[in-house]
């Protein structure tokens, strides 16, 4: 993989026509380092927010060594890549081949489900093993994060009681999990999950040995900024310390997001302008998948040797392809003398950007770069003992 220093240095050096991805190792293993020291618990990588072999190296070698796999596809690679590793099998409607896969050739022992039915599968599948930790999802509040994950998976209040008591009896060790959403904007969104946990608890009278709290841990966007994430950490240790569990209990966590968001960005290309639209090269079928179809914003600045004096205004983007669709509203803040030919890079992308990019319409690229320079943000500002911390940018600021 090629390397350069900074983001504006590829741009002006290489002058690419194609989409560049710039990965940053430094940022990924410094925020692997932050969950493994400060998170109360384990720490599991959702696999799902970037699958990236040389990411999921960079996390294991920084203290990640539990990963949460939602396809048999991802148990194949992490597996593959990361052979000493564990993995959790946490989405909750399975292939029966997929659990039997998992279990008899990749020695998965941990898996969550929601419906009775699931759990019947997990049994026949794995031809009623006596060592499985079974993990049962309840439906919890979204209400405090950016995008709702709560009508498709978990077991609803009238539900979890027989569930629970049907899953111990299957189970070596049992666990509640939950999802509060992706973005959670306020710890308040796992005390109240933990409220629900602690209810199904008393309900259904059995002894749990694990809390898994799921993802939902947020990174920083424009007009996204959260709290610290110690405070999430804060809050989530107090509600588990108070409920009634086993007194060996483990706590574990999923985030996905979080260790990932600062690990890249993207180089685009200014093809066209029209008033305040701007036709990129990526697009809604590539990187920009969330700014197109969840009206996600992220960060942006313009690549140029001289800083423009040019006042910030807002705009759109179109993206590559002849769909009406490839459309991010943004809004977009860069200078207002923006015009073809400039690059911009966009930044936070390295959570969803490059597991979401396709070949739609003949246009992608899988060029990468490494770069040294900081990201546009960070929520580990403190951890940059090997970074140039020189350079870090705030949201709103420009690079030059």
């Amino acid at each position: 993989m090629a390397k350069h220093h900074r983001a504006l240095g590829v741009a002006h050096t290489l002058r690419p026509v194609q989409p560049v991805t710039l990965v940053r190792p430094h940022a990924a293993a410094r925020a692997a380092r932050f969950f493994v020291e400060k998170f109360p618990g384990r720490t599991l990588y959702a696999v799902k927010a970037n699958p990236s072999p040389d990411l999921l190296q960079i996390l294991w070698d920084n203290g990640v060594t539990h990963y949460d796999v939602a396809s048999i596809g991802e148990v194949r690679l992490v597996a593959r890549t990361l052979p000493e590793s564990t993995l959790c099998f946490m989405h909750p409607v399975k292939a029966e081949e997929a659990i039997a896969e998992a279990y008899f050739t990749h020695g998965v022992r941990t898996f969550s489900l929601d419906t009775i039915e699931e759990l019947e599968k997990i049994v026949r599948a794995t031809k009623g093993a006596d060592d499985l930790t079974l993990c049962v999802r309840i439906r919890v509040s979204s209400e405090l994060s950016k995008l709702s994950l709560a009508s498709k998976f978990g077991a609803g209040p009238g539900e979890t009681k027989a569930l629970l008591f049907a899953a111990r009896q299957a189970a070596d060790t049992l666990g509640i999990c939950f999802h509060v959403g992706s973005q959670a904007m306020s710890p308040d969104a796992y005390a109240q999950a933990m409220e629900r946990v602690r209810m199904a608890i008393v309900e259904a009278a059995v002894t749990v040995d694990v809390i898994d709290v799921g993802g939902g841990f947020p990174s920083a966007y424009p007009g996204m900024e959260p709290p610290p994430l110690e405070r999430y950490f804060e809050t989530i240790h107090r509600a588990f310390e108070s409920l009634p569990i086993s007194y060996s209990a483990e706590l574990w966590a999923e985030p996905g997001r979080a260790l990932c968001a600062e690990y890249s960005s993207l180089i685009v290309r200014v093809e066209k302008r029209r008033g305040d639209e701007l036709y990129i090269n990526d697009g809604a079928y590539g990187a920009l998948f969330d700014a197109a179809h969840v009206a996600w914003r992220f960060p942006v600045t313009l690549l140029r040797a001289e800083e423009s004096r040019a006042k910030d205004v807002a705009f759109s983007f179109y993206g590559p392809t002849c769909d009406d669709l490839d459309h991010m509203a943004g809004p977009f803040d860069l200078p207002a003398d923006v015009d073809t030919g400039d690059y911009i890079e966009v930044g936070m992308l390295g959570a969803y950007g490059s597991a979401m990019r396709t070949a739609f319409n003949g246009f992608g690229t899988d060029e990468t770069i490494e770069v040294s320079d900081e990201p546009m943000a960070t929520l580990y500002a403190g951890l940059e003992d090997d970074a140039d911390s020189g350079n870090v940018v705030r949201l709103g600021a420009r690079r030059g």
